[in-house]
């Protein structure tokens, strides 16, 4: 049986097309998974460019290698 995907990239796509960036970042900050990370990316690659957006998209890539770290995964 297939696990369901997480809502979470979604919930803090909604976060950022709100203009909460702070918010945003603070939700990447605390990503359930390295997947998640990457749907978000996704996501959020697919948004007009803005001065903050590219910000937030440095932010995913440093969360997204710091999860990828074997010694830092959290746990479920």
């Amino acid at each position: 049986m297939a696990k369901p995907k997480s809502e979470w990239p979604t919930k803090v796509l909604a976060l950022i097309q709100s203009g909460n960036h702070p918010a945003a970042i603070a939700q990447v900050k605390v990503a359930p998974t390295v997947t998640d990370v990457t749907r978000l990316q996704a996501l959020v690659a697919k948004l007009p460019r803005t001065p903050a957006l590219v910000q937030l998209e440095k932010v995913l890539e440093e969360e997204r290698a710091l999860l990828a770290a074997p010694r830092l995964h959290r746990s479920p």
